[in-house]
């Protein structure tokens, strides 16, 4: 079950990547050690939609926050959440991508944050600012939106065994995915900033899945057959499609990283919310 516990540990400050003087604004007042930059609007899907405002908030809304940091608080360090929707369909010979596969994004969101990517190592090695890019492939928890495919899975999934829904309608359902924790890879998050030195580092589980064996998986969790009740749609198709993900997290196992769960794991948390 999801709690809300942090929020008696935390102070929250208004701020908009689109607006630089609000981000000094918050770095002044806080003077921060650590600055991990997750602000996206980050379905793929939606920047087809809107991709200008979509590459102001991740690209440009990255280099208002690196240059408010190089003009205020230089030595703190900064993560930045890059994507392995920045490798697009580029894939190494083995099935992997990794820290040197070309990139080559077929959305929107993708092409910023390979901006955003680019410009956070411009910085560090012009600058000498820390900054490290943590290129994690999709990790999942019931906190996610109900608009990506795990939690929409899962949910749907649900009210299907509850009675209060009869399909689950789908777009590629051969697409795969690198699906991981949450928790794993916001503890990778922390680990990369507390390097000695800054550096790019692909956070993954190394095993892709398919959605339709998503699917497969969560509705037999709830001892259903998947094929009885999801369907497909060209609505839910993206314009360029991106095939398959798979992650070579070796840089990032070689400074501590491990994760603690699976892909089952996280799929079995998600259900067991929406039966809550």
């Amino acid at each position: 079950m999801l709690t809300n516990h942090i929020f008696d540990s935390i102070k929250l400050e208004y701020a908009d990547m689109l607006d630089m003087s609000s981000l000094c604004r918050v770095i002044k007042l806080f003077k921060p050690d650590e600055i991990y930059n997750l602000a996206a609007q980050s379905h793929v899907k939606i920047s087809f939609d809107q991709p200008i405002y979509t590459s102001e908030v991740v690209a440009l809304g990255t280099l208002r926050l690196l240059e408010a940091v190089k003009l205020i608080r230089p030595q703190a360090k900064v993560y930045q959440a890059s994507s392995s929707e920045m490798f697009g369909n580029s894939i190494d010979e083995d099935g992997f991508q990794r820290e040197t596969t070309s990139m080559a994004p077929v959305s929107p969101y993708g092409c910023a944050k390979v901006y955003a990517y680019n410009i956070c190592n411009n910085y560090r090695n012009a600058y000498g600012l820390f900054i490290s890019n943590g290129i994690l492939f999709n990790h999942e928890s019931p906190r996610r939106g109900i608009n990506f495919v795990t939690n929409k899975v899962a949910r749907e999934a649900v009210r299907i065994k509850l009675g209060k829904s009869k399909k689950l309608t789908l777009g590629n359902l051969k697409a795969t995915r690198d699906w991981g924790n949450a928790k794993d890879y916001v503890y990778a998050m922390w680990l990369i900033l507390n390097q000695n030195k800054p550096s790019d580092y692909i956070c993954a589980s190394g095993i892709s899945k398919s959605v339709e064996q998503l699917c497969e998986y969560t509705f037999s969790s709830l001892n259903m057959d998947y094929k009885k009740y999801v369907t497909t749609d060209a609505r839910y198709h993206r314009p360029q499609e991106l095939n398959d993900l798979k992650g070579d997290s070796t840089k990032l196992l070689n400074i501590g990283w491990k994760a603690k769960y699976t892909f089952e794991d996280t799929i079995d948390e998600m259900v067991e919310h929406w039966l809550n």
